[in-house]
């Protein structure tokens, strides 16, 4: 009996702290860094390269030009299939049964709404996997905001509150939103 008591005890304690963690930082906009996105492939050169004998090997024949992967970092029009805002883009990722997607949305689509050059654009998750591993999406609702590049100037992920939007919209080239 008195071992079960330790182990609930113990149940209680770490469930507390994981809430209180997440509590503190779920829908919290951080600063994106390139560990944040996907790495593009690096470039290969085989320039002084070898045979086995020392001698240089005739130089192989240049393959057919492959299409430029898109920036791991942007993302563009063609990737939202939505046009960007002249001054920042917000970037919801959700899914069809997320509770807090929803209030994310609401929350969003009025910033939107009332910041002139603001733009809004809800990604299904489930539809746009390439972008859900380019950015490094792991649960929804995650909010991007991009400047007017598509580049990602911040993230949250969960529900944020709408003075953290507000916030992280004062973040595009420093900008104030009121």
């Amino acid at each position: 009996m008195e071992t079960g008591l330790v182990v609930l005890a113990a149940a209680l304690v770490l469930a507390t702290f994981l809430g209180v963690a997440k509590k503190r930082y779920d829908g919290r906009f951080r600063t994106v860094t390139s560990s944040n996105v996907a790495p593009t492939a690096p470039a290969t050169d085989d320039a002084g390269a070898t045979d086995d004998a020392g001698a240089t090997p005739e130089p192989a024949p240049e393959p057919p030009a492959a299409p430029v992967p898109p920036r791991s970092d942007l993302l563009t029009q063609a990737d939202l299939r939505e046009p960007l805002g002249e001054r920042a883009t917000l970037v919801q990722f959700s899914s069809a049964f997320c509770a807090p997607c929803r209030a994310t949305r609401q929350i969003l689509r009025d910033v939107a709404a009332k910041v002139p050059g603001v733009s809004y654009v809800d990604v299904d998750a489930e539809s746009h996997l390439d972008l859900v591993r380019r950015f490094h999406i792991l649960r929804t609702p995650t909010v991007l905001v991009l400047d007017p590049r598509g580049q990602v100037v911040t993230r949250a992920s969960g529900q944020p509150r709408r003075a953290d939007v507000l916030a992280a919209l004062g973040h595009v080239h420093g900008s104030a939103v009121g």
